[in-house]
């Protein structure tokens, strides 16, 4: 079984169901056990929610898991009967205090994840890339816990690569929540985003256009070409690389000028990638040897800061926005 699908199987399926069991099950010999263990599972399907990759399990699995919590922390708690408040044996004390060290453990996971979905200063503000769907960002956000990119900021062995570091991947949804037919299908077409037209962010000028590069099926990947088949524009002082592109799709050159809204090419699943998905990323000009060597920048889609987890639905549904902050400006 590939990594992909047996990590998030054990870290999203087997560990919760696993810490909810614990709760739920047996008598613990105090009130201070089943608090701890109470808190553990609680902070570890918090901090899961969101550093998880939700891709072999549909995105909102973590909103289950808090009604199981819910509910089997009340069934629990009403059993817990005239135990002792504290541990008394050593066995006992041994036991909350591993279980509170792990608890420590997830909060600070927890910390992590919220300092990577705050925005960092002067975002480059990016009109969403694709049309008619629900998307889900699968890397996006300013800590490596929740953005692969962000490992290629500092060190020489990731100079070429720098300007990708507050990269966005991009999946799209189908109406049961699921990014495929299967949960790591070989065929490029059993993922909804496959084909999926691509928009340019913003206008500019193409500086490069590349598309030659196979087509891969996952989950195999292609390192001889990163980016896969691409399209960079020179948006002002900034690069916009929109990446994976499908093989033969791509429809702008080198010197055009595009407005924003024109369609670029199609997702495809070229390039160093598992499965099909759209990589968007901004940075300061490259060079011609080292295209995606310039500074990165952070971006943003409108209000929206795409971390980890982010949905973004294009059009938008226009009832919910008078409610709360709209994640899909721009579409």
């Amino acid at each position: 079984m590939p990594f992909v699908v047996w990590l998030p199987l054990v870290a999203q399926l087997l560990i919760p169901l696993a810490l909810l069991g614990w709760l739920a099950s047996g008598h613990p010999a105090n009130r201070a056990s089943w608090v701890l263990r109470a808190i553990l599972t609680l902070v570890y399907l918090t901090a899961i929610t969101g550093a998880g990759l939700w891709l072999i399990l549909p995105w909102y699995t973590p909103a289950l898991y808090a009604a199981a919590f819910l509910l089997v922390a009340i069934v629990s708690g009403r059993r817990l009967g005239a135990v002792p408040r504290w541990p008394r044996r050593a066995s006992s004390v041994a036991e909350a205090l591993a279980t509170a060290a792990l608890a420590a453990g997830c909060v600070v996971l927890i910390v992590q994840v919220g300092a990577g979905r705050r925005p960092p200063p002067a975002s480059v503000d990016l009109s969403f890339p694709l049309r008619d769907g629900t998307y889900l960002v699968v890397n996006g956000g300013a800590r490596a816990l929740i953005n692969g990119h962000f490992a290629t900021l500092t060190g020489e062995r990731f100079g070429r690569w720098r300007g990708q570091s507050f990269g966005v991947d991009l999946v799209k949804l189908d109406g049961f929540g699921r990014r495929a037919r299967g949960i790591l299908p070989r065929d490029p077409a059993a993922y909804a985003i496959f084909g999926d037209s691509v928009h340019a962010p913003c206008a500019g000028t193409v500086i490069g256009a590349v598309d030659g590069a196979p087509e891969m099926r996952p989950p195999a990947v292609d390192r001889r070409n990163m980016a896969g088949n691409y399209v960079i524009l020179g948006c002002g002082n900034v690069w916009v690389l929109l990446g994976h592109l499908r093989r033969g799709s791509v429809a702008v050159r080198v010197g055009d000028t595009v407005h924003v809204g024109q369609p670029l090419g199609r997702v495809g699943n070229s390039g160093n990638t598992n499965e099909p998905h759209l990589h968007i990323h901004a940075q300061r000009p490259g060079t011609l040897d080292a295209p995606f060597s310039g500074d990165p920048l952070p971006i943003r889609f409108g209000v929206t800061y795409p971390a980890r987890s982010t949905r973004v639905r294009c059009p938008p549904r226009v009832l919910l926005q008078a409610f709360r902050q709209s994640s899909s400006v721009g579409c």
